[in-house]
């Protein structure tokens, strides 16, 4: 794949053409075919602007969030280039990387590299760690095309001896960020190290804080640089709302919020995997289907919550960011962030999850007196006041007494107490509990405007 020449300005004025339709990008009937097997006729934004360059043999800096479909932006490219230039498979020495954050966002790679790779015949495999090395190692002795890899296990591979890239092509860092987040850099770097100069690289990421923006420069050579937000129709399509609640409170709202009927699945966000714990723990008491996923669960067990949630077998997902990504499940009606996350931008990822396929979905906030500077800071970067829903949280509160009240009577065994020692707020009280000194509530119940912070 040989860079053309096409300098970096050119490539952002060629990427702003419109193509409308899979069928008018370059792609190859075998590529075409699985397209339409899958339903899929109208390429996103990301899609439309970087196949072109890519199907040049250009480097690319893909600046796009989850979502936008960019793993079909560089499988299809691939899939075509190696296609077009066969060679003879050669034991542990894949000719295309691809480097994902995450194991579920790894197997969702390799999943679209079967569906768009039906026709050709390329080989692919992935390789992470939590489980055993035999099966993978294994597929790399027969031979890989592609490789689809986390940071730990390939570098683990490596070490052995049982990957060798000196003969690689094509390198694809994906989720550049999450890789700096999850302290993945160096690794990353440490396999940069054993590349081979030429070759084609690409690099995604949602945003491009100092660290990615100083890696992109030292592995792209004269880039196409292509930058996707979020379709406006989407973020519409996301009903976003916050509920002000005590920290205390936060179980009994999440409760109420998910006994709603309009909620049909709903994936919840904890900020710490202790957290994500303590909510399964708390909700199946309450005999609600759910399980957690995040860096402390096997693989095995991260698949079975995956495929029951997928299925529709469990009503709710517990999740930390890390652990989301990659995480594509259509039927996903609400979002609910139980913490708010420490970056904003993370907030975005994560309302992200539902209004998959068209469909419309509701992200919900909880926000305690701690993570006010949170949701100012989510605000800022959304340009957009979440709604409060005051109502919600306060019957949620009018719940959680009752149930304290219950949860008494059955502790002394002597039924229900008529009068509870310390009740939970009621509606009115709720609002008061949960205002900062000197906010004031109107005599119609509705909290004050808050002031914009930007």
């Amino acid at each position: 794949m040989k860079p053309t020449g096409i300098g970096l300005a050119t490539a952002c004025l060629l990427s702003r053409n419109k193509l409308t339709q899979f069928k008018s990008l370059d792609l190859i009937a075998p590529l075409q075919k699985a397209l339409q097997d899958a339903g899929y006729t109208t390429p996103t934004p990301i899609q439309a602007q970087s196949i072109p360059f890519l199907l040049q043999g250009r480097d690319l800096l893909g600046i796009a969030q989850t979502g936008t479909g960019k793993t079909a932006a560089f499988s299809l490219p691939l899939l075509q280039y190696l296609s077009e230039n066969p060679l003879k498979r050669m034991p542990s020495s894949p000719r295309a990387l691809i480097l994902s954050p995450t194991r579920e966002l790894a197997l969702q790679i390799q999943k679209s590299l079967e569906v768009y790779g039906k026709h050709v015949r390329q080989r692919s495999a992935v390789i992470f760690g939590g489980v055993n090395q035999g099966p993978q190692v294994k597929a790399l002795k027969q031979g890989l095309d592609i490789l689809v890899a986390t940071p730990g296990r390939l570098l683990d591979l490596m070490q052995q001896g049982e990957i060798k890239l000196g003969k690689l092509e094509v390198f694809i860092l994906d989720e550049a960020d999450r890789m700096l987040d999850m302290g993945f850099i160096n690794d990353v770097k440490k396999v940069v190290a054993k590349l081979p100069l030429k070759r084609q690289t690409l690099l995604f990421s949602a945003t491009m804080p100092q660290d990615i923006a100083s890696l992109a420069n030292q592995l792209l050579r004269n880039p196409a640089k292509v930058e996707v937000t979020p379709q406006a129709t989407t973020v519409e399509r996301i009903e976003q709302k916050v509920m002000f609640v005590d920290k205390a409170h936060k179980p009994a709202l999440l409760r109420h919020v998910i006994a709603d009927a309009a909620v049909e699945q709903a994936l919840v966000f904890s900020r710490t995997k202790h957290g994500a714990d303590k909510i399964v723990r708390d909700l199946k008491k309450w005999g609600v289907s759910c399980e957690a996923i995040h860096g402390n669960k096997s693989q095995p067990q991260r698949v079975r919550a995956l495929d029951a949630f997928r299925s529709g077998k469990l009503k709710v997902l517990i999740a930390t960011d890390i652990a989301a990504r990659g995480i594509d499940v259509a039927g996903v009606s609400h979002v609910i962030n139980f913490d708010l996350p420490n970056e904003p931008e993370s907030y975005v990822h994560r309302i992200g999850r539902t209004a998959r396929a068209g469909r419309d979905g509701s992200a919900i906030s909880f926000c305690d007196s701690s993570e006010r500077s949170l949701l100012n800071s989510i605000e800022r970067v959304i340009r957009k006041r979440l709604a409060v829903d005051v109502k919600t949280a306060a019957l949620a509160g009018v719940a959680a007494a009752k149930a304290h009240e219950h949860r008494q009577s059955l502790h002394s065994g002597q039924g229900p107490h008529k009068t509870p020692s310390k009740p939970l707020p009621g509606k009115h009280e709720h609002q008061q509990a949960v205002r900062k000194p000197g906010r004031r509530v109107s005599s119609a119940g509705s909290p004050p405007r808050r002031s914009m912070m930007w």
